[in-house]
């Protein structure tokens, strides 16, 4: 079943690739769609036996059928492990090709193939007019397979492995349309922005190797205890090797998912279709750090000052993203920078130790940041193809489902109680005051500040995107239609997980250390690390704070867009410097292009213009290449072909060789 999981979309990626053309659109939408979904329904039936069996993974395994082994992870509780191929044997270094079943690993195979296959489904309908839609199902369920493998890995090369085939798949999928600039620029922009992160996460794996001689997470995990307080050199340096490993660890996870000075390329990502931002955004690309940190839980229990950079990382990213999206008119940039920020929730979580909080938001997330993504390509279709929230209004009449998705999506992220969001990020909230150091503290603030920015920036785009005066022209208000059951069909399924996932598994997160319970065999903790019970002790005021953030952020975004539609203009006006901060990104692309790029292009056009130009094509009358061809022309005509004239300078060459050895040995 677990192999079926991982392979089936690779199957429909080469069908779809390899036979596109012949089979025709239609056939491959069906088949990639079809076997992504059969990989879905799978993977619920995985997580319920895994996640909610009454007993470990190995009674789950028993009842599922699977052929495979049965392993003690590093906290002393069972995973499955299913043994693929032997993959590397190099000395005493091998490396095997596995998969690895766990609770956190069967969280992640909900997450990613639901979210794939109402994904595929959606773009039937989305891309129904693009002529190399093929394509583009072949890309998506390449996209699919990477992530599979990638969380599905039992060791860190197998995961670098799924690792870098998620970037390939998200610069095809981001440059689509490879005819617009901007999508190839954007495309480009987040596969170099993760390079930076992923020469982090490959110095991390060889440190790992360097400090336990291997990359299986079976040994790393049982062996991590013993090198706590273990340093190594680090250039030049000596430092505590965990510490270090982790940091390098997060580096790659940065990247990935976009967290503080490595987030730049997540906006551009919005220039490909918007099935692939749901995608990216929701469950894929941007949860593989979030799930990288909680995987190697055993060895950042052991780095306190690797988790508290995790935490003011999560925390500035929060708040960073909160503040940008305040001002963004694309519909899909200000959802984008609502992922961003979010994540910086989960790593907030992660980094004061609640590593299953942390998850647990990544899982709700996904639900109804998919339904936002998705219902905003709805709109972005029913208004030929606009993106600019300036250029709507008044929609709600004539596209009232796709409105009812959005106000759904939005409550969740917002927090609304007993929506999916309410229970996820406010226990992310709570953990973070429980945790109770400075770091700790500081991401507590940054984390309810950006409550009500959410807040207030989601109903900005419910109010500027459906109510008040349309400000479209009358041609596209005259063609605006609710999308077809192709697509309102996902977005009515995520609604449902939007509404009821926090609900349906509270029962295994409400009580005190549920969450660890929930994850017993997947997540380590050290005995010290009380957060789970901590964070069910923390002041009322610390639990309503989210809550009254959230009515706050309504409040505002409801005075300032619908009683005084003028005020927004008058406050930009009257802030115009701190508008235009928020409104260019903090100016971070212009500062990575002044100290990055500039330098970069000038180095460049010194080898150019002074290497090649003046150097290798300057010299002589020719440049140095005429030269050298000259000289070898010459050569080359003392290769007559007649052996009397190598016998020839054989003879010579001999006569040298005697003479030199004759002076040499003073005869």
């Amino acid at each position: 079943m677990l192999s079926a999981i991982v392979f089936l979309p690779l199957i429909g990626f080469l069908i779809a690739g390899l036979f596109g053309k012949l089979l025709g659109h239609r056939p491959v939408e069906i088949i990639t769609t079809s076997f992504v979904g059969i990989a879905a329904v799978l993977s619920w039936i995985v997580f319920v036996q895994t996640g909610f069996g009454h007993g470990e993974v190995a009674e789950a395994v028993e009842h599922s059928g699977l052929m495979s082994l049965v392993g003690t992870a590093g906290n002393g509780h069972a995973y499955e492990r299913v043994q693929v191929l032997h993959w590397i044997s190099s000395g005493d270094f091998t490396v095997d090709w596995a998969f690895r079943l766990d609770t956190l690993t069967a969280v992640m195979l909900v997450v990613v193939n639901s979210v794939s296959a109402l994904v595929h489904l959606y773009s039937i309908g989305y891309m129904s007019h693009d002529e190399h839609r093929s394509r583009f199902f072949a890309y998506l369920s390449l996209f699919t397979f990477a992530m599979l493998m990638l969380v599905t890995s039992d060791n860190l090369l197998q995961m670098f492995f799924g690792w870098e085939g998620v970037g390939v798949a998200s610069y095809l999928l981001i440059g689509f349309w490879y005819k617009k600039s901007s999508a190839n620029a954007a495309a480009m922009k987040a596969f170099i922005v993760n390079r930076v992160g992923d020469f982090g996460y490959l110095l991390g794996i060889f440190g790992v190797f360097v400090l336990f001689g291997s990359a299986e997470f079976e040994v790393i995990f049982n062996e991590a205890s013993e090198y706590a307080d273990t340093t190594f050199m680090f250039l030049g340096m000596e430092v505590h090797a965990l510490t270090t490993i982790c940091l390098l660890l997060f580096m790659g996870a940065m990247g990935k998912s976009a967290q503080f000075l490595l987030h730049t390329w997540l906006p551009d990502a919005m220039e490909g279709p918007t099935p692939v931002s749901a995608l990216i955004h929701a469950a894929t690309m941007v949860t593989a750090g979030v799930f990288l940190v909680a995987r190697m839980s055993p060895i950042f229990e052991y780095a306190p000052s690797a988790l508290a950079f995790v935490t003011f990382i999560g925390g500035t990213t929060a708040i960073f993203a909160a503040t940008v999206g305040l001002v963004q008119n694309d519909i899909k940039r200000v959802i984008a920078y609502s992922t961003c920020s979010q994540l910086g929730y989960m790593f907030v979580a992660l980094g004061v130790g609640a590593y299953s909080v942390g998850i647990f938001h990544l899982f709700t997330h996904a639900f109804f940041k998919a339904l936002l993504f998705l219902g905003a390509g709805s709109v972005i279709h029913a208004v030929s193809n606009e993106q600019d929230m300036r250029r709507m209004g008044g929609l709600w009449k004539h596209i009232p489902f796709t409105y009812a998705m959005m106000i759904i999506g939005t409550i969740a992220l917002t927090g609304f109680p007993y929506t999916a969001g309410y229970f996820s990020k406010d226990a992310v909230i709570e953990a973070a005051f429980a945790a109770g150091d400075g770091v700790a503290r500081y991401a507590f603030w940054m984390t309810v500040l950006a409550a009500m920015l959410t807040s207030f920036y989601s109903w900005r785009l419910i109010f500027m995107t459906f109510h008040g005066t349309p400000r479209a022209s009358a041609d596209v208000m005259s063609h605006v239609h609710e999308s077809p059951y192709v697509m309102t069909i996902p977005l009515a399924l995520l609604a449902v997980g939007a509404l009821l996932a926090g609900i349906v598994f509270e029962h295994s997160f409400a009580y005190e250390d549920g969450f660890h319970h929930f994850f017993r065999e997947a997540i380590f903790m050290l005995p010290t690390n009380d957060i789970l019970h901590a964070l069910h002790e923390v002041p009322q005021w610390v639990i309503r704070s989210p809550l009254v953030m959230m009515i706050l952020g309504f409040l505002l975004a409801y005075w300032m867009y619908i009683r005084s539609p003028h005020m927004p203009a008058q406050l930009a006006e009257r802030h115009d410097i701190l508008y235009r901060f928020l409104l260019n990104k903090w100016y971070f692309d212009e500062l990575y292009d002044m100290i990055f790029v500039r330098p970069a292009q000038w180095l460049g056009r010194l080898f150019w213009k002074g290497g090649d130009g003046k150097i290798i094509d300057g010299v002589g009358p020719n440049g140095i290449a005429a030269r050298v061809i000259d000289v070898t022309n010459r050569v080359v005509k003392l290769q007559t072909g007649f052996v009397y004239h190598y016998a020839f300078a054989m003879l010579i060459g001999v006569a040298a060789l005697i003479t030199y050895f004759v002076f040499a040995s003073g005869v």
